[in-house]
C-alpha cells in the first residue's frame, strides 16, 4: 500500500483530482435576501486520500458534502467529477456517473424501511441494472464482510444503530466506488461502535479507497491525511498531516480486515 509521503508527492506532481471545486459558491434566496452558504471554495481531492471536512454547526459543511457528492449544483463556479464538469451533464447522466463513482454513508443511515437488509445493499446495483444474481451474490459477500451474514432478511426495525450503519457501509461499497463520502458516520453511535466504524473506513483507505468524512467531531481528525477546516462558508485552512494510525502502526482486528472481492470481475460487470 502506498504510504502518506508518496501520496503527497503524487499530489505535488499534478495528478488530476477525482473531485475538483473551483471558485464554487452556493447561494440561497431567503425572501428578498441572499445567503451564501459557501463562498469562493477551491478544493481538489485526489485518488487514495483520506480527507476530513471539519466545521461547527452552520459552517457550511453539509452544503459542502452535497457539492462534493455532486448531489447539488453550485450557484457559481465549477465542480468536476473525474474530469467531467457536472454542470454540462443532464441529471440522468450525472446520476449514473455519481452512482458508479461515489458511495454515500449518512448519519441517519437512510435505509429504505420497506426493504430488508439484503435488498437495501442490492439497491445501488439495481439502479445500475446489474444482473440480479450477481447483485445478490455481491450484497451477501459485503454483508458477510461487515459481520451481518446472519441478518440478511431482517427488517431495519430489527437492527441496532450500529448494525444499520454497517448495512449502510455495505451498501456504499456495492458498486465498488472510487470514493466513500460519509456524513457524521459515528454521530448516532456509541463510542465503541463508532470506533469500529472508523477502523473499518480506515482499513478501506489502506486498500486504496478515497475516503471523505464530513463532521464536527475533532476526534475523527486522527484518521485524516488532510483536514479541511470550514467556517462561515469559507475554507479557513487546510492541514496536511499524518494519520495517527500510521504513526502508531496499528494492527487491525481481523474482523474488519476488509477485502474488496474480485475487483476486476466487479468492475467489468458494473462499469
Amino acid at each position: 500500500m502506498t504510504d502518506v509521503s508518496s501520496r503527497s508527492l503524487r499530489y505535488e506532481n499534478g495528478d488530476y483530482p477525482l473531485i475538483k471545486l473551483e471558485d464554487v459558491w452556493k447561494i440561497y434566496q431567503m425572501g428578498e435576501e441572499e445567503f451564501a452558504a459557501l463562498k469562493n471554495i477551491d478544493l481538489k481531492i485526489y485518488k487514495g486520500e483520506f480527507v476530513v471536512v471539519l466545521g461547527p454547526s452552520g459552517s457550511g459543511k453539509s452544503t459542502m458534502m452535497n457539492l462534493l457528492g455532486c448531489l447539488d449544483m453550485p450557484s457559481k463556479g465549477v465542480i468536476e467529477l473525474n474530469g467531467m464538469d457536472i454542470s454540462k451533464m443532464d441529471e440522468s447522466s450525472l446520476a449514473e456517473v455519481r452512482g458508479k463513482m461515489i458511495g454515500f454513508i449518512f448519519q441517519q443511515f437512510n435505509l429504505i424501511p420497506t426493504l430488508n437488509t439484503l435488498e437495501n445493499v442490492m439497491l445501488p446495483l439495481d439502479f445500475q441494472e446489474v444482473d440480479a444474481d450477481f447483485a445478490k451474490k455481491r450484497a451477501i459477500e459485503l454483508l458477510k464482510i461487515v459481520g451481518l451474514s446472519d441478518k440478511l432478511y431482517h427488517s431495519q426495525s430489527q437492527l441496532s444503530g450500529g448494525q444499520r450503519q454497517r448495512v449502510a457501509i455495505a451498501r456504499s461499497l456495492a458498486v465498488d466506488p472510487d470514493v466513500i463520502l460519509a456524513d457524521e458516520p459515528t454521530g448516532n453511535l456509541d463510542s465503541k461502535t463508532g470506533g469500529y466504524i472508523l477502523e473499518f473506513l480506515d482499513n478501506l483507505h489502506r486498500q486504496g479507497k478515497t475516503i471523505i468524512i464530513v463532521t464536527h467531531d475533532m476526534e475523527l481528525v486522527n484518521y485524516a491525511e488532510r483536514v479541511i477546516h470550514i467556517k462561515d462558508g469559507l475554507i479557513e485552512k487546510i492541514d496536511n498531516r499524518k494519520k495517527l494510525s500510521d504513526i502508531n502502526e496499528k494492527i487491525f482486528d481481523s474482523n474488519i480486515n476488509v477485502v474488496i472481492v474480485n475487483h476486476r470481475c466487479i468492475s467489468s460487470n458494473i462499469r
